[in-house]
């Protein structure tokens, strides 16, 4: 068999692939460490008691808000990355968007706060458990998410677990925050943010490794 023939056999055998295969798979795959992460939640922490009472205010919805965003940032990453030369440029600057927005607002908390009251918006009630939560719930999504990326054609490997990392940081925020009782936008700002950053850096320096084909 010439160079050719084997050439020709093999892409004889090439079946097309559907358009929303990958779309599909980061949402499966996603979908399912969502699901794995919640249950931890609730089995671990548990809800928060006045969700009813909470719901009815504006901070839980700005930090319902911020947590969603960076989490749609962070799947679209996701999907974007899973692609040969993908890049996050545009989901990196999205989610410094989010983080420019809650800081705004958590600097307009401090400014109508007097100062002596500074540390404690900044640390909370929940300062030592808050970014390790986070940190934790975000596992098994980290799991599924190089999953997602191990069953497709990421060229850039740090990159592609970085991102894994953010998606899997921010949708366990998501996550978190309806557990978490804290208000204080400089302590969303501070602690759910690094929460994100330091699952992302997980993932970059797991997924050089992991995610070799």
């Amino acid at each position: 068999m010439t160079t050719n023939d084997l050439i020709a056999r093999l892409t004889g055998e090439l079946k097309p692939v559907s358009p929303t295969a990958v779309i599909g798979r980061v949402v499966a795959g996603l979908g399912l460490g969502l699901f794995a992460s919640a249950l931890l939640m609730y089995l671990w922490l548990g809800l928060r008691p006045d969700m009813a009472a909470a719901a009815g205010t504006m901070p839980f919805w700005i930090k319902f808000a911020y947590t969603l965003a960076l989490a749609c940032a962070g799947v679209w990453a996701v999907k974007r990355i899973a692609h040969p030369l993908g890049s996050i440029r545009i989901n990196v600057a999205l989610i410094a968007g989010a983080i420019v927005v809650i800081s705004f607002l958590a600097f307009a908390q401090l400014a109508v706060t007097p100062p002596e009251r500074y540390m404690a918006m900044m640390k909370g009630r929940t300062i030592s458990v808050c970014t390790f939560n986070i940190v934790m719930l975000s596992l098994p999504l980290l799991i599924a998410a190089f999953w997602v990326l191990r069953g497709l054609a990421p060229t850039r490997l740090t990159v592609a677990g970085a991102a894994a990392g953010l998606a899997a940081g921010a949708i366990a925020s998501f996550v978190y925050s309806f557990h978490c009782d804290e208000s204080g936008m400089p302590f969303v700002a501070v602690w759910y943010t690094l929460g994100v950053m330091v699952t992302g850096l997980i993932g970059a320096i797991v997924g050089r490794y992991v995610l070799r084909w």
